[in-house]
């Protein structure tokens, strides 16, 4: 589950603002309850699905422009979290 909560993330070592919610959101009301970058209607999977297939974070923001280059290295950051703390 995602967590409305701050943290502090470093994009390459520079440290970026707080997030005081989480950067992915889900509603049942959008794309069917999908996770999605907030307040846009573009899929986190979306994000994933690129970065699988070889493509690069700037393929992808060049694709997607809705979503900022912070709000998907937030992103990715929050999962990364979230899996680490499932994992413990």
């Amino acid at each position: 589950m995602w967590r409305d909560e701050i943290i502090g993330i470093r994009a390459g070592g520079v440290a970026m603002a707080a997030i005081s919610e989480s950067v992915i959101s889900k509603h049942p009301n959008i794309l069917g309850g999908e996770p999605v970058f907030r307040g846009t209607r573009v899929p986190f999977k979306v994000l994933t699905d690129y970065l699988e297939g070889g493509d690069t974070l700037d393929q992808f923001l060049e694709e997607y422009p809705s979503v900022s280059r912070e709000l998907a290295v937030a992103a990715i950051e929050e999962a990364r979290l979230s899996l680490i703390a499932q994992l413990k």
